[in-house]
């Protein structure tokens, strides 16, 4: 009889145990969600409907950096601390980006697109999600080496407005231009890159004129709408940190902003494959995930 006891004993130890994991994860999903929420409703910023994965690796990652016990203490932060929101902010901007990243996507633009957008009196171009700028200044040389500079505006948008500020000033890291050197060759570049910014000790500052054509200004993809009527629209590599749902959100927002026959691009692990958007497009290039809107 006391074997007998003894084995329920550790039975029942050992399925209690096994239980905690799966209510600390429960706990988790819900002071994530509550956490959302109250950004949305206080803040006005939305991350309810972003990949999951991806947003609790960043949050956890904010936790580390501040020694905060718990994603509660998070929030408490984050509502009452305002430059712990700009943080929090700052650590969930995606800024994986590069001047002429994806050379052969830029080779394409100029094979492809450019002939298509030549044929306009003017020119709008959206980088939506444009983080701090590389993509917007990478569209800016290539369109005033194409000759279209002068007749096109170029849109740049991001949730964050601390990035908006840094790609504003159009300074970047000098140690960086030796790897932009060689993607802007490998994209057809007509010059030497070097023409394009001044060195000033470890920093990089871009030509004024190639911020002249470029307009950047706060836009959420999450919550805002559509703001104009685009020739050419890149939402490249932002997509994959997001839901189904706030996915086709957003590629609604991109359609509707994007005049016939205009021009979206993607980011090269996205597409519109298998997405309810898919027959109002055909492909123009399919490695440079870029589309052209037919109806």
């Amino acid at each position: 009889m006391t074997d007998a006891v003894s084995d329920n004993t550790e039975s029942s130890e050992y399925t209690e145990n096994a239980e905690i994991p799966a209510r600390h994860r429960q706990l988790e999903q819900i002071e994530i969600d509550l956490l959302c929420e109250a950004i949305y409703r206080y803040y006005g910023f939305d991350f309810r409907q972003y990949a999951r994965a991806s947003l609790k690796r960043r949050i956890m990652n904010l936790l580390s950096l501040e020694g905060l016990g718990s994603i509660s203490a998070l929030q408490d932060r984050v509502l009452h601390d305002r430059q712990m929101m700009e943080r929090f902010l700052l650590n969930l901007s995606i800024n994986v980006t590069a001047m002429f990243r994806d050379p052969a996507m830029y080779v394409a633009l100029r094979n492809k697109v450019v002939p298509l957008l030549q044929t306009y009196p003017s020119i709008r171009v959206w980088h939506a999600g444009c983080s701090s700028g590389e993509e917007a200044y990478s569209m800016s040389i290539l369109l005033e080496e194409e000759g279209m500079s002068s007749h096109s505006k170029i849109y740049a948008t991001d949730f964050n407005e601390a990035i908006i500020k840094h790609a504003q000033a159009g300074v970047m890291p000098l140690n960086e231009m030796q790897a932009y050197t060689a993607n802007y060759q490998k994209a057809g570049g007509k010059r030497s890159f070097s023409e394009y910014y001044s060195a000033r000790y470890d920093r990089a500052i871009l030509v004024p004129r190639l911020r002249n054509p470029i307009v950047f200004s706060r836009h959420n993809l999450a919550t805002d709408g559509s703001f104009n009527e685009f020739n050419i629209i890149f939402c490249r590599n932002v997509m994959i940190y997001f839901d189904d749902n706030l996915r086709n959100r957003v590629l609604e927002l991109l359609h509707n902003s994007l005049c016939r026959f205009g021009i979206l691009v993607l980011g090269t692990k996205e597409s519109l494959q298998f997405t309810p958007f898919e027959q109002y497009y055909k492909e123009l290039d399919g490695p440079g995930r870029i589309y052209q809107r037919i109806r």
